[in-house]
């Protein structure tokens, strides 16, 4: 009985342990240092880069526009955190690059986050361009096509949630998908005030 007891604790120890790693290496996943850099176009056609939005927050999702359910819902929620942050949402400049280039142009990216949010801004680019962009924020992606359907009848696999710059175009963390908007704008708010408006 005593022996029973002692191997009952030893699992008991063994599974708060086992979780513990699990939830370490997911928060050393999502909050791992990146390079979170990228040169696309926005829907005037002008190069855009991380570094060209002084003293804003960025906040960044990957995706497509014919993405038919996690897409949507990210930039529905992008849109409820400038809803949320009042005031504050002038310093926060929404982005969503697009998976699918070569179907995604600049005036279709427009329309699309327009429909959300008239300060979503949608950047693409070409295919070597945005691959870098994705590799660089560790986004994966695969076009994902049904046998015998036509070359440009496909999905695109690809990584969820939304990136965060701080002013200085540097990351400072993932918000994993499913995380609710008001607890991504208070978090961005925590952030604001250790930025002082004016500062980069």
């Amino acid at each position: 009985m005593k022996m029973l007891r002692i191997i009952a604790i030893w699992l008991v120890c063994w599974g708060v342990w086992t979780g513990w790693a699990v939830r370490q290496a997911q928060s050393a996943e999502v909050d791992a240092p990146m390079s979170a850099r990228y040169l696309l176009m926005d829907a005037n056609g002008r190069a855009v880069t991380q570094e060209d939005f002084p003293r804003q927050f960025q906040l960044i999702a990957f995706g497509y526009t014919y993405c038919p359910d996690i897409c949507p819902t990210t930039l529905a929620e992008m849109a409820r955190v400038l809803a949320r942050l009042e005031a504050d949402g002038d310093r926060l400049q929404a982005l969503f690059i697009t998976v699918d280039p070569e179907r995604d142009s600049a005036a279709v990216l427009r329309k699309y986050t327009e429909f959300f949010h008239p300060r979503i801004m949608g950047l693409t680019g070409s295919t070597a361009l945005v691959r870098r962009a994705a590799d660089n924020f560790r986004v994966r992606y695969e076009k994902v096509r049904e046998p015998g359907a036509p070359a440009d009848r496909y999905a695109v696999d690809h990584s969820a949630g939304m990136f965060l710059l701080g002013p200085d175009g540097f990351y400072l963390r993932k918000f994993a998908y499913g995380t609710p908007p008001d607890d991504i704008a208070d978090a961005i708010r925590e952030l604001m005030a250790r930025f002082p408006r004016g500062r980069r």
